[in-house]
């Protein structure tokens, strides 16, 4: 199951022309597809759009209606070459993902169509995963929409932009024959607001006419001398075009023009904070109104060389927002400047840092240094915000003292925490092993208590990372990490099949958590839930046995920590050649939670039996040694002052936020810690019989402790 539903949310994608579509970016960005006609969408799940795949699956009946077929792509490579349909036939196509991961991932299937062009529109919606909330690398889009000469969109971050974008985006690409990138930063796919709908349009030229009236142009299949041909089209005829229609759409935005003789120039996503910057320090309210000349780039790739010229002819300076680094457009812009030898300095990385997000603090910074230099006067410097002050950092030792450090982690009742707790004891027996971690959930493991993990190469890259490290000389094994999702992106053929190929004598661990749960809980071919329109329940062992995996082990229950303990250290003492998987299942606690707690809510409030586990710590028990906090790690799991005034040491004890999935328990069993673990049972709308046991059990135990009272009072007389 998916992390969220749109099941009510799609409803407004219904919506016709001149009715009132309210609702968030995502949903927007959906509703543009549908009234832009297009006939194919394809992608791959992950942060910050992953929600546009999760509403188009939402929406399968509206697409059916529309004639719009819809896939869950592999990887975004395999989305990628699905706008191969586009390069023949007048058919408008999109595809999604998270880049700069998913872009790299389908850089080969993007070049090529880039190279050979397209007839029909084909539109790369990416998530343009940079700054603060990123999970990945830090680098940007644009280089790969230079390196291979396509288009790149950035709008403003309101709704009626980025739905023209998406529109635009299509006529671009099909006047110029060239695919379009769109990018949207994180709070552009979630903002919310409002725009006027327009009717969904089924394709006027549908895949059964492309399927029935095949074409092949061998001028656009990239293979010399064809493929030189492309590369002199795209500087001749694509580029002009594409500044001519950028130029006559008036795509790009001039606001505030003739007010000063300096000016900003800014990527369209950086228009909201540049305008609360320019708010904050009395240059224009809060509707855009601006005193300074602002030219947003909704295009800021290519470049319109008449347009920049316009807008820095007569002005002394022009600052560029541009977020990330390199400085690409603020070096295009230098550029085109001195080759037309206007005298307008540029500003840019030199009031604002190269390299970090640009939030509202910053852009706001760097606007009072630049309007400072050329205006003083426009600002009352007894009125200036605290952010546009100087920074202060604080200083590292006050941080230390005053603020603990809180890694990132597995989630409370995670079922890959067992695993590393397992690996953690097979380390305190067998040593140190080195580890090649992998993209998800489980790359939590290179954090404390852990500490598990070397390096990470990409989604699926696991073993592949591991490679080198395949000698005779020593009986070593390295263990390498992979989750279901990654195996089934890039896994089965980079990983398994390559170890296979390749001899491998190292050991493979698969986290099955029965989905993607790293990308929000989507569907892959091993989920065991039936899906209507997906093919699952495809075992992974099987598709590891089918590329020649002889040794293989399945373990069905990871919170079993003594048995992933022994089957780990099997695995990598087996005297046994050849490379080795475990596959590991259990499913993920988060999404079980969301599914199970409104149930258990529900039951409870019809009067309804229900049960739920939980464990606890016997404080006369727990010794203060506190190992099993050090082998779990789970946020449930925590210490408190020992209620026994002649111990110090604090004892561990359980919050109310465990799940019961049983690991504290497991793992003090495993390590042979000490017995102080216990589970309980809470029982919502006990029945009879649960009230008989809990009475005789409470009357058993006072007679217990009644004896035991009468035994030490003798003792004491």
């Amino acid at each position: 199951m998916a992390e969220r539903s749109f099941a009510k949310e799609v409803q407004k994608l219904r919506l016709g022309e001149g009715e009132l579509f309210q609702g968030e970016g995502i949903l927007a960005v959906t509703k543009a597809l549908l009234q832009s006609g297009v006939a194919y969408v394809g992608g791959y799940q992950g942060a910050p759009i992953s929600h546009l795949m999760d509403v188009l699956t939402d929406a399968d009946s509206i697409l059916q209606e529309l004639g719009l077929h819809f896939e869950h792509s592999a990887s975004e490579a395999t989305a990628a070459a699905m706008l191969a349909a586009s390069v023949h036939y007048p058919l408008r196509g999109a595809i999604t993902f998270k880049s700069t991961v998913g872009t790299n991932v389908a850089s080969d299937a993007l070049a090529n169509l880039a190279s050979g062009g397209v007839k029909g529109g084909a539109l790369i919606i990416v998530g343009e995963d940079y700054g603060e909330g990123s999970s990945i690398m830090q680098e940007r889009s644009h280089a790969f929409a230079m390196k291979s000469q396509m288009w790149l969109l950035d709008p403003r971050p309101n709704l009626p932009s980025i739905v023209q974008a998406v529109e635009q985006g299509f006529t671009l690409s099909e006047a110029t024959n060239t695919p379009v990138m769109l990018e949207l930063r994180v709070r552009a796919c979630h903002v919310y607001g409002r725009f006027t709908a327009k009717n969904n349009v089924r394709p006027s030229f549908t895949l059964k006419d492309a399927m029935e009236n095949p074409v092949r142009d061998v001028n656009r299949i990239v293979l010399p001398p064809a493929s030189y041909l492309h590369e002199q089209e795209k500087i001749l005829k694509r580029w002009p075009a594409a500044q001519q229609f950028i130029q006559e759409r008036q795509i790009n935005e001039f606001f505030g023009d003739g007010e000063q003789d300096f000016g900003i120039i800014l990527q369209g996503g950086l228009y909201n904070n540049t305008i609360r910057g320019l708010n904050l320090l009395g240059l224009a309210d809060v509707f855009g109104d601006t005193k300074i000349p602002l030219y947003v780039l909704n295009v800021t790739y290519p470049l319109v060389d008449e347009e920049v010229k316009r807008f820095c002819a007569g002005k002394r300076a022009v600052l560029m927002i541009e977020e990330g680094q390199p400085d690409f457009l603020e070096q295009n812009l230098n550029s085109i400047l001195r080759k037309a030898e206007i005298p307008t300095k540029v500003h840019g990385k030199d009031v604002l840092p190269m390299a970090g997000e640009y939030t509202g603090a910053v852009v706001t910074r760097g606007l009072t240094q630049f309007v400072e230099k050329y205006s003083p006067q426009l600002l009352d410097r007894d009125k200036l915000p605290a952010v546009a002050l100087p920074h202060k950092p604080v200083a590292l030792p006050v941080l230390q003292h005053n603020v603990h450090p809180r890694p990132p982690s597995f989630c409370t009742g995670c079922p890959e925490r067992p695993i590393f707790t397992a690996m953690k004891l097979v380390e305190r027996e067998l040593g140190e092993h080195h580890v090649s971690a992998d993209i998800g959930c489980h790359l939590f493991s290179i954090l404390p208590p852990f500490n598990i993990g070397a390096t990470t190469m990409g989604y699926g890259l696991g073993w592949a990372g591991a490679a080198a490290f395949n000698t005779t000389e020593t009986a070593k094994r390295t263990i390498s990490i992979m989750g279901d999702g990654g195996f089934w992106h890039n896994g089965l053929t980079s990983g398994v099949g390559n170890a296979v190929f390749n001899k491998s004598d190292n050991l493979l661990l698969i986290v099955d958590n029965g989905y993607s749960a790293a990308t929000g809980g989507q569907d892959i071919p091993s989920s065991e839930a039936a899906n209507p329109i997906r093919t699952t329940n495809i075992p992974i062992a099987n598709a590891v046995r089918g590329v020649g995996v002889k040794w293989l082990r399945t373990i069905t229950r990871t919170y079993n920590v003594a048995q992933v303990r022994d089957t780990l250290r099997e695995a990598l003492l087996t005297k046994q050649r050849g490379p080795k998987v475990i596959v590991a299942q259990s499913e993920c606690a988060l999404n079980r939670e969301r599914r199970e707690k409104p149930l258990r809510r529900k039951m409870a409030q019809e009067g309804r039996r229900v049960v739920r586990e939980r464990f606890g710590v016997d404080a006369d028990t727990c010794t203060g040694d506190h190992s099993c906090i050090r082998i779990s790690g789970c946020p449930s799991l925590t210490i408190k002052d020992n209620p026994d005034p002649l111990r110090k040491d604090p004892v561990a004890t359980v919050l109310d936020s465990c799940i019961g999935c049983g690991l504290c328990g497991e793992a003090a069993h495993a390590a042979v810690l000490c017995p102080s673990f216990y589970r309980a049972e809470i029982i919502t709308n006990p029945s009879f019989w649960d009230r008989r046991k809990t009475r005789i059990a409470n009357a058993v135990i006072a007679f217990l402790q009644h004896r035991l009272e009468r035994r030490l009072a003798g003792i004491t007389a």
